[in-house]
Protein backbone atom coordinates (compact mmCIF):
# COMPACT_ATOMS: atom_id res chain seq x y z
CA UNK A 1 0.00 0.00 0.00
CA UNK A 2 2.74 2.56 0.88
CA UNK A 3 4.92 1.19 -2.33
CA UNK A 4 1.30 2.46 -4.63
CA UNK A 5 1.39 5.63 -2.45
CA UNK A 6 4.54 6.86 -3.24
CA UNK A 7 4.37 5.45 -7.12
CA UNK A 8 0.98 8.35 -6.66
CA UNK A 9 3.27 10.88 -5.22
CA UNK A 10 5.71 10.18 -7.85
CA UNK A 11 3.66 10.39 -10.46
CA UNK A 12 1.95 13.92 -9.44
CA UNK A 13 5.51 15.15 -8.92
CA UNK A 14 6.82 14.36 -12.93
CA UNK A 15 3.56 15.80 -13.81
CA UNK A 16 3.97 18.98 -12.01
CA UNK A 17 7.72 19.09 -13.28
CA UNK A 18 6.48 18.98 -17.04
CA UNK A 19 4.94 22.38 -16.29
CA UNK A 20 7.69 24.28 -14.65
CA UNK A 21 9.82 25.88 -16.38
CA UNK A 22 8.18 26.55 -19.67
CA UNK A 23 9.19 28.80 -22.53
CA UNK A 24 6.35 31.26 -22.90
CA UNK A 25 7.29 32.19 -26.33
CA UNK A 26 8.22 28.56 -27.70
CA UNK A 27 5.18 26.17 -27.04
CA UNK A 28 6.32 24.00 -29.33
CA UNK A 29 8.91 22.95 -27.14
CA UNK A 30 7.04 21.89 -23.93
CA UNK A 31 6.58 18.19 -22.90
CA UNK A 32 3.56 16.70 -24.23
CA UNK A 33 0.88 17.05 -21.10
CA UNK A 34 1.56 20.89 -21.15
CA UNK A 35 1.03 21.13 -24.94
CA UNK A 36 -2.30 19.29 -24.90
CA UNK A 37 -3.23 20.94 -21.75
CA UNK A 38 -2.67 24.50 -23.70
CA UNK A 39 -4.48 22.84 -26.84
CA UNK A 40 -7.40 22.06 -25.26
CA UNK A 41 -7.31 25.13 -23.24
CA UNK A 42 -7.05 27.02 -27.06
CA UNK A 43 -10.06 24.64 -28.08
CA UNK A 44 -12.73 25.39 -25.36
CA UNK A 45 -11.66 28.77 -25.67
CA UNK A 46 -12.96 29.11 -29.32
CA UNK A 47 -15.14 26.48 -28.91
CA UNK A 48 -16.79 29.11 -26.38
CA UNK A 49 -16.04 32.58 -28.38
CA UNK A 50 -18.07 30.75 -31.00
CA UNK A 51 -20.84 29.04 -29.18
CA UNK A 52 -21.22 32.62 -28.10
CA UNK A 53 -21.95 34.47 -30.96
CA UNK A 54 -23.96 32.00 -32.23
CA UNK A 55 -26.20 32.19 -29.44
CA UNK A 56 -25.73 36.14 -29.67
CA UNK A 57 -26.88 35.64 -33.43
CA UNK A 58 -29.99 32.85 -32.50
CA UNK A 59 -31.22 35.59 -29.60
CA UNK A 60 -31.20 38.06 -32.22
CA UNK A 61 -33.38 36.02 -34.74
CA UNK A 62 -35.46 34.94 -31.78
CA UNK A 63 -36.48 38.29 -31.61
CA UNK A 64 -37.10 38.83 -34.42
CA UNK A 65 -39.04 35.80 -35.22
CA UNK A 66 -41.18 36.76 -32.17
CA UNK A 67 -42.03 40.24 -33.91
CA UNK A 68 -43.00 38.76 -37.09
CA UNK A 69 -45.25 36.41 -35.44
CA UNK A 70 -46.83 39.19 -33.44
CA UNK A 71 -47.20 41.06 -36.63
CA UNK A 72 -48.54 37.57 -38.39
CA UNK A 73 -51.25 37.13 -35.52
CA UNK A 74 -52.82 40.92 -36.05
CA UNK A 75 -53.22 40.09 -40.08
CA UNK A 76 -54.35 36.75 -39.24
CA UNK A 77 -57.33 38.77 -37.13
CA UNK A 78 -57.60 41.46 -39.86
CA UNK A 79 -58.14 38.91 -42.06
CA UNK A 80 -60.02 36.59 -40.11
CA UNK A 81 -62.64 39.59 -39.28
CA UNK A 82 -62.90 40.49 -43.04
CA UNK A 83 -63.30 36.45 -44.19
CA UNK A 84 -66.12 36.34 -41.59
CA UNK A 85 -67.73 39.68 -42.52
CA UNK A 86 -67.09 38.81 -46.40
CA UNK A 87 -71.08 37.75 -47.08
CA UNK A 88 -72.28 41.16 -45.30
CA UNK A 89 -70.06 43.70 -47.21
CA UNK A 90 -71.36 41.48 -50.62
CA UNK A 91 -74.95 42.70 -49.75
CA UNK A 92 -73.36 46.05 -48.74
CA UNK A 93 -71.47 46.46 -51.91
CA UNK A 94 -74.74 45.25 -53.97
CA UNK A 95 -76.90 47.67 -52.32
CA UNK A 96 -74.40 50.33 -52.86
CA UNK A 97 -73.97 49.60 -56.66
CA UNK A 98 -78.16 49.38 -56.70
CA UNK A 99 -77.51 53.35 -55.41
CA UNK A 100 -75.03 54.54 -58.07
CA UNK A 101 -76.92 53.10 -60.73
CA UNK A 102 -79.96 54.53 -59.14
CA UNK A 103 -78.32 58.25 -59.13
CA UNK A 104 -76.66 57.53 -62.52
CA UNK A 105 -80.01 56.91 -63.86
CA UNK A 106 -81.28 60.47 -62.66
CA UNK A 107 -78.01 62.08 -64.54
CA UNK A 108 -79.29 63.18 -68.42
CA UNK A 109 -77.50 61.80 -71.16
CA UNK A 110 -76.50 64.45 -74.14
CA UNK A 111 -79.53 63.91 -75.96
CA UNK A 112 -81.67 64.91 -73.24
CA UNK A 113 -80.10 68.07 -71.62
CA UNK A 114 -82.51 69.86 -73.87
CA UNK A 115 -85.83 68.86 -72.32
CA UNK A 116 -84.06 68.86 -68.99
CA UNK A 117 -83.82 72.81 -69.57
CA UNK A 118 -86.88 72.69 -70.80
CA UNK A 119 -88.40 71.20 -67.55
CA UNK A 120 -86.61 73.94 -65.68
CA UNK A 121 -88.37 76.41 -67.37
CA UNK A 122 -91.68 75.05 -67.73
CA UNK A 123 -91.16 74.72 -63.21
CA UNK A 124 -90.90 78.15 -63.08
CA UNK A 125 -93.65 79.23 -66.06
CA UNK A 126 -95.74 76.80 -64.11
CA UNK A 127 -95.27 78.69 -60.64
CA UNK A 128 -96.13 82.11 -62.93
CA UNK A 129 -92.39 83.08 -62.22
CA UNK A 130 -91.20 85.92 -64.82
CA UNK A 131 -87.51 84.91 -65.89
CA UNK A 132 -85.51 87.41 -65.98
CA UNK A 133 -82.75 85.51 -66.60
CA UNK A 134 -82.11 81.68 -68.15
CA UNK A 135 -78.44 81.36 -69.33
CA UNK A 136 -76.64 78.36 -69.41
CA UNK A 137 -73.17 78.63 -68.58
CA UNK A 138 -70.18 76.87 -69.51
CA UNK A 139 -70.09 72.71 -69.18
CA UNK A 140 -67.57 71.79 -66.65
CA UNK A 141 -66.53 68.59 -67.35
CA UNK A 142 -65.66 65.96 -64.66
CA UNK A 143 -63.77 62.14 -63.97
CA UNK A 144 -67.39 60.83 -65.72
CA UNK A 145 -69.74 63.20 -65.60
CA UNK A 146 -70.19 67.08 -66.53
CA UNK A 147 -71.58 69.85 -64.82
CA UNK A 148 -73.72 72.63 -66.31
CA UNK A 149 -74.68 75.57 -63.83
CA UNK A 150 -77.53 77.85 -65.28
CA UNK A 151 -77.67 81.39 -64.03
CA UNK A 152 -81.70 82.15 -63.08
CA UNK A 153 -83.31 84.91 -62.04
CA UNK A 154 -86.80 85.19 -61.70
CA UNK A 155 -89.36 87.46 -59.88
CA UNK A 156 -92.73 86.39 -58.34
CA UNK A 157 -94.35 85.86 -55.02
CA UNK A 158 -92.85 84.32 -52.17
CA UNK A 159 -95.15 81.01 -51.91
CA UNK A 160 -94.41 80.62 -55.58
CA UNK A 161 -91.12 80.82 -55.73
CA UNK A 162 -90.81 78.49 -52.84
CA UNK A 163 -92.70 76.09 -54.60
CA UNK A 164 -90.52 76.40 -57.66
CA UNK A 165 -87.67 75.68 -55.32
CA UNK A 166 -89.48 72.30 -54.57
CA UNK A 167 -90.58 71.77 -58.39
CA UNK A 168 -86.79 71.83 -58.96
CA UNK A 169 -86.28 69.50 -56.37
CA UNK A 170 -88.88 66.99 -57.20
CA UNK A 171 -87.40 66.59 -60.91
CA UNK A 172 -86.45 63.18 -62.16
CA UNK A 173 -83.23 64.38 -62.98
CA UNK A 174 -80.62 65.74 -60.32
CA UNK A 175 -80.74 69.52 -60.44
CA UNK A 176 -79.02 71.58 -57.09
CA UNK A 177 -79.60 75.13 -56.61
CA UNK A 178 -76.63 76.82 -55.39
CA UNK A 179 -75.73 80.69 -54.18
CA UNK A 180 -79.06 81.71 -53.77
CA UNK A 181 -80.30 84.98 -53.00
CA UNK A 182 -83.94 86.41 -52.27
CA UNK A 183 -84.65 90.30 -52.48
CA UNK A 184 -87.54 92.73 -53.10
CA UNK A 185 -88.32 93.16 -56.94
CA UNK A 186 -86.88 96.20 -58.12
CA UNK A 187 -90.38 96.85 -60.26
CA UNK A 188 -92.30 98.83 -58.65
CA UNK A 189 -95.04 97.89 -60.73
CA UNK A 190 -94.61 94.63 -58.92
CA UNK A 191 -95.51 95.24 -55.04
CA UNK A 192 -94.65 92.35 -52.62
CA UNK A 193 -93.06 90.68 -55.14
CA UNK A 194 -89.10 88.88 -54.80
CA UNK A 195 -86.73 88.15 -56.90
CA UNK A 196 -84.74 84.76 -56.61
CA UNK A 197 -81.19 84.67 -58.19
CA UNK A 198 -79.44 81.36 -58.07
CA UNK A 199 -77.32 79.73 -59.81
CA UNK A 200 -78.90 76.21 -60.73
CA UNK A 201 -76.07 72.73 -61.59
CA UNK A 202 -77.52 70.43 -63.71
CA UNK A 203 -75.62 67.12 -64.16
CA UNK A 204 -75.26 64.30 -67.10
CA UNK A 205 -72.79 61.17 -67.92
CA UNK A 206 -70.33 61.08 -69.99
CA UNK A 207 -70.56 59.07 -73.48
CA UNK A 208 -68.02 56.58 -73.86
CA UNK A 209 -66.74 58.76 -76.25
CA UNK A 210 -66.63 61.44 -74.61
CA UNK A 211 -64.92 59.57 -71.30
CA UNK A 212 -62.22 57.51 -73.49
CA UNK A 213 -61.61 61.42 -74.57
CA UNK A 214 -60.94 62.69 -71.27
CA UNK A 215 -58.69 60.13 -70.10
CA UNK A 216 -56.88 60.90 -73.23
CA UNK A 217 -56.40 64.70 -72.80
CA UNK A 218 -55.24 63.45 -68.67
CA UNK A 219 -52.95 60.94 -69.59
CA UNK A 220 -51.07 63.52 -72.14
CA UNK A 221 -51.21 66.47 -69.76
CA UNK A 222 -49.60 63.88 -67.09
CA UNK A 223 -47.20 63.21 -69.99
CA UNK A 224 -46.07 66.42 -70.30
CA UNK A 225 -45.97 67.03 -66.73
CA UNK A 226 -43.39 64.14 -66.72
CA UNK A 227 -41.13 65.88 -69.10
Amino acid sequence: MARKNMDVSQSFRDLGAQFRGLDSRDPSSWPAIPRYVLLAAVALLVLGALWYFWVSGAAEELEGERAKEVTLRADYKTKLQRAVSLEELKKQRAQVMQYVNLLEKQLPSKAEMDALLSDINQAGLGRSLQFDLFRPGQLVVKDYYAELPIALKVTGRYHDIGAFTADIANLSRIVTLNNLSIAPSSDKDKVGALTLEATAKTYRYLDPEEIAAQRAAASKTQGKGKK
